[in-house]
This record gives structure tokens, C-alpha cells and sequence, in this order.
């Protein structure tokens, strides 16, 4: 019984889990990217195959969900299912325990530990704050993903020692392991994440997987059903790269308004911070705090002063939403402010897609003649750059700089065209899906 539940939440598990990651592996992508950055595992030479990697990992996930559901190559799936998640483990622990190393460099322990590990905590390291095992759509900071990995752990333990016993059941048992996990993920979707889709998708491949599995005699169907389960999985991971996610969990959703989303709301939690005060008195220097009042004590002299965050207050969800211009006149006001506007987000011009800027030009033409809102490139490079890209494709509409992973935010495509009014997302487009200005103004402008 134990084994069976530990199958049963792993499974479910793996599958909410890898299709959240497929729903955007661009994103995960760029978490990749993250975790070869310098100060972290400092392997920039894997950033060119970080898209390649996110799907793998998506691909195996949901893969590795089902069969540990259906007992299929149970000696192969569990120590896939093991190696995973002693990866995972390791990623988060070590996620962990670098931010609090970090968050605590100048403590006598840390000090300690880096003496002994020989590697000392500088201010420059890039270390993650979460580990996006749940992409944008839950996050959890580094100690509840460890901890998250751990209790996964156990189960995958268990099903691994319990691995030459776990055979492929009858259509009775497989009707009651899937029925159950159905509810599983049915209750991750809709409790913890809020997405339905997870529910449609694993009743659908599940559903196949099952047909197939009874059709089939030839002792290979699992392997049948493995490559189904794949085929299924890389699809939907690749619609996603050449269109948008089908759900978007980032503040720049359609129908998030970005001015109310750039201030936090007045009641709050502010930051917490806590003062110690040095100051010299009969000649020797002393610790002081805020509460004590040094400077009131006759003759005291002042020294210095020391500040340190006690408690993070409420950062808004948007907070690096800055449009500025060649001359670095900020335009963010200006551009939430107009009752329509198109803006062409490119995070970076130099890996953006050339085929598509003939149909921005015609977008911008005819919103343009038509009196029509008006267009604005956003982009992280240069203005030199920039007016060379302008150049090459005979661009007429103004670029505005900005920051390039607030760009990656906004949209998961390079170009996407956003259409705001007053600030508010009305839709976003991919460029392979970059509409004509007619069915624009039919379906959004009034």
C-alpha cells in the first residue's frame, strides 16, 4: 500500500509539475541560463542548448509520471525517477544553502564554512531565489523547494527499492491507479495551481496510453507507450515555443493592469530595518541601538552606523517596467497612459526573427494611416544597435530601451507585439501569430 501511494503522488506529481515547465520551456529556459551564470555553476557554454535541455526535462518528467502510474519498465523508470531526483535535490539544497550563506556572508559560521570549503560568498554572486520547479506559476523559495525535493525523495526511495516487484497491472488495477490519480492531479491543478488544463491533458494521454496498452499483445507495447507519451509531451512543448503558453502566470498577463501592479497597496508589510550605532564615549568606542539614543549621552561622539534588513517588506510584482529613449528621457508614464498602444518587444535585436519585421512595418503603416494607435519598439541594446537594426529593415517606429529580462518577462518571444490600453494587457501575440491591423482594430479597439 505504501508503495502504491508513493507511486501514485509521484506520479501525479511529475506530471502537474512537467507540464507547468512545458507550458512555458522558454522560461525554464532562461532559469537554466540562471544556473550557468558565473557565481553559480559558471558553465556558459550550456546556455546555447538551455532550450533544448528545458524540454528534455519536461519531456522526461511527465514521461517518468506516467510510467511510474502504468509500472511500465519499472528497473529503468526508477532509476531515471532516482537520478532526477537526486539532481532536483542537489539543485535545490544547493540553491539553499548558497542563499543563506549569502544573505548571512559577514556571520562567524559562514566565515567558518568558507574557510573550511575554500570558496568565499562575494557580493557579485548571482544566486537564485527560487528554483522554478513550478515555473511562475507557484514559488516557493529555496528552503520550501528543498524541503519539497526531500519528501519527494522518501517516496521515490521507496518505489526504487520496490522496483522488482512493481509489474504492469490489469485494466481493474489500472482503471483504479488512474482514476485515483486523476484526483491527485485534479487537486494540484485546481488547488495549488489553478489550471484546469493539466486535468484535460493527462485524462486525454492517459486515455490513449490505456487503449493502446489493452489493444497491443506484443511484449514491446510499453515501449509503444512510451514513445506515445513523447511524441504527446514534445508537441505540446514545441506549440508552446512557436506560439505563447497557453497560460500566462506572469504580472504582464492579459488583463493585468501594469501601473497598479508597479505599487505595492498602502496596508502592505514595509521593509524592517534595524540600526547600530558606534559611537566613542570616554574614550572607548561602543555598540549602540536606535532605542538607547547615543547621541544623547554628553560628550559622545559619533562614529559610524551600520543598517541591516530585518524583515523584507511588499515588492510590487512589477518593479523594472522603465521606457526611456536615446536621451534617456523616461516615457513609461506617457506609454501607460495612452487609451491604445502596440509595442514590438524584442529582447534582443540581435537574435530577434528578420522574417517577421516586413509585417511589422505593414502593421505600423496601416495603424498609422488609419489614425490608429501608435508603435513602439522595446529592446535591450544599444541605440546604436538599434539604429542599425532600423536601418536594415527600413523601420519607421520609435525604439525605446529597457531591461532585457523584463523584456523576457513580458512575452516569451522574440519580437511579441503587446497591445495596452491605459496600461491595461488587452492581448499579446507571438511573432509567428502577429495579426493585420484590420483584425486588431475588429477584435480590440472600440
Amino acid at each position: 500500500m505504501i508503495t502504491r501511494v508513493s507511486r501514485l503522488l509521484v506520479g501525479a506529481l511529475f506530471i502537474v509539475s512537467g507540464l507547468i515547465k512545458a507550458n512555458d520551456p522558454i522560461g525554464f529556459s532562461y532559469k537554466l541560463n540562471d544556473y550557468f551564470a558565473p557565481g553559480v555553476f559558471d558553465m556558459p557554454w550550456l546556455n546555447a542548448f538551455a532550450l533544448e535541455l528545458a524540454v528534455i526535462a519536461c519531456v522526461a518528467e511527465i514521461v517518468l509520471g506516467i510510467a511510474i502510474l502504468f509500472g511500465a519498465r519499472m528497473k529503468l523508470a526508477s532509476w531515471s525517477l532516482l537520478i532526477l531526483m537526486i539532481f532536483f535535490t542537489f539543485l535545490t539544497g544547493y540553491t539553499a544553502v548558497a542563499n543563506w550563506l549569502f544573505d548571512n556572508h559577514e556571520s562567524g559560521l559562514t566565515q567558518t564554512i568558507e574557510g573550511i570549503f575554500g570558496f568565499v560568498i562575494r557580493e557579485d554572486y548571482s544566486y537564485m531565489k527560487d528554483c522554478g520547479c513550478f515555473g511562475d506559476a507557484i514559488k516557493l523559495n529555496p528552503w520550501e523547494s528543498f524541503l519539497k525535493d526531500v519528501i519527494l525523495m522518501v517516496f521515490t526511495v521507496i518505489i526504487f527499492m520496490k522496483r522488482d516487484v512493481i509489474e504492469m497491472g490489469d485494466l481493474k488495477s489500472d482503471l483504479i491507479n488512474l482514476g485515483i490519480a486523476m484526483l491527485l492531479i485534479a487537486g494540484f491543478s485546481l488547488g495549488v495551481v489553478g489550471w484546469a488544463f493539466p486535468i484535460w491533458f493527462s485524462f486525454v494521454s492517459l486515455a490513449l496510453l490505456l487503449g493502446i496498452k489493452q489493444a497491443m499483445t506484443a511484449e514491446y507495447k510499453d515501449w509503444i507507450m512510451a514513445a506515445a507519451a513523447t511524441v504527446i509531451t514534445t508537441w505540446f512543448c514545441i506549440h508552446c515555443i512557436n506560439h505563447l503558453p497557453i497560460k500566462d502566470f506572469r504580472p504582464y498577463k492579459v488583463g493585468n493592469n501594469i501601473s497598479e501592479l508597479k505599487e505595492c497597496s498602502p496596508d502592505a508589510p514595509q521593509d524592517v530595518y534595524k540600526d547600530t550605532w558606534y559611537y566613542r564615549v570616554n574614550g572607548e568606542v561602543g555598540e549602540y541601538t536606535t532605542e538607547q539614543a547615543p547621541w544623547n549621552i554628553e560628550g559622545a561622539e559619533f562614529v559610524d552606523r551600520e543598517t541591516k534588513l530585518i524583515s523584507k517588506g511588499c515588492e510590487p510584482p512589477i518593479h523594472d517596467f522603465i521606457l526611456e529613449d536615446v536621451d534617456g528621457m523616461d516615457w513609461t508614464e506617457d506609454i501607460l497612459a495612452e487609451k491604445y498602444m502596440l509595442l514590438v518587444v524584442s529582447y534582443d535585436l540581435v537574435k530577434t526573427d528578420d522574417d517577421v519585421q516586413s509585417k511589422l512595418n505593414q502593421l505600423y503603416d496601416d495603424a498609422n494611416n488609419d489614425g490608429g494607435p501608435y508603435m513602439y519598439g522595446l529592446a535591450a541594446n544599444t541605440f546604436d544597435q538599434v539604429d542599425e537594426f532600423k536601418h536594415e529593415h527600413q523601420i519607421m517606429y520609435d525604439y525605446l530601451t529597457a531591461d532585457g529580462t523584463m523584456l523576457k518577462t513580458i512575452i516569451r518571444a522574440n519580437p511579441g507585439v503587446v497591445l495596452l490600453s491605459e496600461g491595461t494587457v488587452l492581448a499579446k501575440w507571438h511573432y509567428n501569430d502577429v495579426p493585420t491591423y484590420d483584425e486588431i482594430k475588429a477584435d480590440h479597439l472600440n
